[in-house]
């Protein structure tokens, strides 16, 4: 080749020709790699001279770049899956070219198999399965050997105590390639077919099902069942080999049927019709576009180009593929695989990619959910109100909620018009309240978020004046006087406690009053703004710490803010997180405040979940972080200690690293011990909510599964779901003292489901 002649040219003892000459194979591999990568892109000649061309330069650098290309073709496999058929086809015709290239190229891939299994890269050692299987329709690899392969993967299921999700695994990562090569396996291979799924049968009919309810989108099965697992090859068909084994999220049964749902959309009936969902091809679409977004989200306009542009889109009505995988995604439990905000910036790509349709298609899928509210997941409740909030404020809030009338006439706690009313208050904190009453029509009002004032109760003199009155006023001057922390405090020790009889002498023991004096007048002086807030907050911090000293102070103090701005969730959200932050009140008394008869009110409202995961995440990362300083110390101790030369000041170091670990070790043991408690407390007052609604239907005979009881009992779920990393180290403890046999079998069910996802 000319690129090997050059090397050769000129004098070799130049030092410009020494340069290329080291510098050469690194521009060729670079080189090859840009060609593996980019085959299949757009291009002016056909894929498949694209292909023959490829592999005939591919075929003419093995002698001195074989390494190289093998490294790369197996992480293109694994990386690259939604370009699995091309890159099957590259190493058919370079196994046709150089048989024995195909062998080592087999080898390399079940050695990367091996090495993602153990590195539980479970999604990418499936991928590895499937372009495996594929390498059979191109007569890399024979029939035999891959269904050999898939009854080792299959006899996984004989092994006994193994946990369930490793059988799972093994049965998917079969039934998931079947579509790629099941009609072949079928042809050459038969009864060796039927007798592996008469044993997949056998094991989906013992398979544990108790974690189910826990995963499920939806309540109910109708209009669209929710199904786990569907196995079973129609009338011995080798071409109906479609098995799915995780939930289905579907939206858009077919065509027809969603543009019958959104009338407002106008949609040509004529056009292609989305497989049903059960067949292959609906499979291998989604499976496809999930591919393709695996590779590309981080790069959303790159994402929504590459989905836009999926072969074979004028045979399918692409556009609603798109939005149902999406949206399946955004839904999936325990958590979706990417960060919520990238759904939604990539529908808004999308949306700005195909004005014309797309956006009415997106229309279609929101009435669809809004329609089936009453049974979807509180979780995903959550995530939808999210998404659509976000998604409204990039179009200038604009929405047909006239179509949405029909929630005005339900009790305000009924799923369809606490969506709404979440969505229009999450759209407030993008924009403000006015723009908030004037997108929406009169007769949603009701819906419509309180404006975010706040409710300073010694604003004004009243006939019966309130106790505190005086003393308000008195803080607020000194504060505006701008006076030091311990002046604040002589001034509120004129304040009487409510709490303490006449004839007791004086203490500094709980004082609400004082609290609510001091917090109140603080609060309404810095109402400007959030940083006015913190700044207050920040100044008067060892009041802060002073008045709440006590369990029953940072439960109050917390009472006060709520109280003080009840109409503006959230500055209570920040504020909370600062005052944790601050350390004037501690993550279990903000669990018990939420759980508390003050916030009964409120308890279904989004905001106080918010709060509630926060800080649940703060008490996490508290730990995690006294945990890596302790372990750093360790390994910083190991080093030392494997010093050859022990000098005195090392031996100093190591004592007083000695010291630093004992400290350490003790603050992880403490702040485990703090996570645990807020995780009791949290279980607790769960339990103890539950169990009071339990006793109060069944002693007045009224069905129990209120919407109240929905929404408190997936929250529940919603916990375990979102911290099961950390709950699970905790399951002793929980089942000793909360989930124990004699407790409801209706909230013991919720336990039962989280330790059988475990399983």
């Amino acid at each position: 080749m000319s690129r090997r002649r050059h090397s050769d040219e000129g004098d070799a003892g130049s030092q410009p020709h020494k340069r290329r000459r080291t510098s050469e194979p690194i521009e060729i591999e670079d080189r090859l790699e840009s060609l593996i990568c980019r085959v299949g892109e757009k291009s002016t000649s056909s894929l498949e001279s694209n292909l023959e061309g490829l592999a005939g330069v591919l075929e003419a650098d093995l002698p001195n770049y074989k390494g190289k290309i093998l490294r790369i073709l197996c992480a293109v496999a694994r990386l690259l899956p939604e370009k699995l058929t091309v890159y099957t086809t590259l190493v058919g015709l370079l196994n046709a070219r150089n048989y024995n290239f195909g062998g080592e190229f087999v080898e390399a891939m079940i050695r990367q198999l091996k090495e993602t299994l153990k590195s539980n890269l479970y999604s990418e050692a499936l991928y590895l399965v499937r372009f495996l299987s594929d390498l059979v329709n191109c007569h890399v690899i024979a029939a035999p050997s891959m269904v050999a392969m898939f009854e080792n993967f299959v006899s996984v299921t004989q092994e006994e105590d193994i946990p369930q999700v490793r059988s799972d695994w093994y049965v998917y990562a079969v039934l998931s390639s079947l579509p790629w090569v099941g009609k072949e396996l079928y042809e050459k291979k038969d009864v060796e077919m039927d007798r592996l799924f008469n044993q997949i049968e056998g094991y989906l009919k013992r398979r544990q099902k108790t974690h189910v309810p826990m995963l499920q989108v939806w309540t109910a099965e109708k209009p669209h069942p929710q199904e786990e697992v569907r196995v079973r090859p129609h009338n011995r068909n080798p071409c109906s080999l479609g098995f799915v084994f995780y939930f289905k999220f579907v939206l858009f049964h077919v065509l027809v049927d969603a543009v019958c749902i959104c009338k407002c959309v106008s949609v040509c009936c004529q056009g292609p019709v989305m497989p049903g969902s059960h067949s292959v091809e609906r499979f291998v679409i989604e499976e496809n576009l999930h591919c393709i977004i695996k590779s590309h989200w981080r790069e959303r306009k790159t994402c929504a180009a590459q989905l836009l542009s999926y072969p074979g889109k004028n045979k399918i009505p692409l556009n609603y593929h798109i939005v149902e995988v999406i949206f399946g995604e955004l839904f999936q439990l325990p958590s979706p695989p990417h960060i919520d905000v990238m759904y939604t910036a990539l529908l808004i790509e999308l949306c700005k990619l195909q004005p014309g349709s797309l956006p009415q298609v997106l229309a279609q899928a929101t009435e669809m959910m809004y329609m089936r509210l009453d049974t979807m997941n509180t979780i995903c409740i959550d995530r939808l109100i999210n998404w659509f909030s976000h998604h409204l404020s990039n179009f200038q809030f604009r929405w047909s909620w006239d179509d949405w009338a029909d929630c005005l006439t339900q009790d305000i706690e009924k799923p369809k018009p606490k969506f709404v009313k979440e969505v229009l208050e999450k759209c407030m904190r993008l924009s403000y309240h006015q723009r908030i009453v004037d997108i929406v029509p009169p007769s949603f009002s009701a819906l419509i978020p309180a404006n975010p004032v706040c409710s300073y109760k010694y604003e004004e003199e009243t006939e019966c004046p309130l106790p505190g009155l005086a003393m308000a006023t008195t803080v607020s001057n000194a504060i505006k006087n701008r006076a030091s922390n311990e002046e604040i405090l002589i001034v509120l020790k004129d304040v009487p406690n409510p709490n303490q009889d006449d004839d007791d002498d004086e203490g500094d023991g709980f004082n609400p009053l004082k609290i609510e004096v001091f917090l109140q007048t603080l609060l309404h002086l810095a109402a400007k703004s959030f940083s006015h807030s913190f700044s207050a907050l920040a100044k008067f911090h060892e009041v802060l710490k002073n008045l709440t000293d006590s369990d029953e102070g940072k439960l109050h103090i917390l009472r006060v803010l709520y109280e003080f701005w009840r109409n503006h969730p959230q500055m209570i959200s920040v504020l909370v997180d600062k005052l944790i932050r601050t350390q004037i009140v501690d993550c279990a008394a903000v669990a018990n405040w939420i759980f508390s008869p003050e916030m009964a009110h409120d308890f279904t409202r989004f905001y106080v979940w918010e709060i509630l995961h926060s800080t649940i995440r703060k008490m996490n990362k508290h730990v995690q972080k006294i945990q890596k300083e302790l372990d750093e110390a360790k390994e910083k101790l190991e080093k030392q200690q494997n010093k050859k030369d022990m000098e005195k000041n090392s031996e100093d170091e190591e004592g007083q690293l000695e010291e630093q670990i004992e400290r350490l070790q003790e603050k992880v043991e403490s702040a485990q011990s703090e996570q645990k408690n807020l995780f009791l407390v949290i279980f607790q007052r769960f339990i103890m909510l539950l169990t009071e609604h339990l006793v109060r239907c069944e002693t007045s005979g009224v069905d129990i599964n209120t919407t109240w009881y929905k929404n408190c009992i997936e929250r529940l779920q919603q916990i375990f779901l979102m911290h099961h990393v950390i709950i699970q180290q905790y399951m002793g403890t929980l089942e000793n003292l909360l989930f124990t046999a004699e407790l409801d079998h209706h909230i013991l069910a919720v336990y039962q489901q989280f330790c059988a996802l475990q399983l």
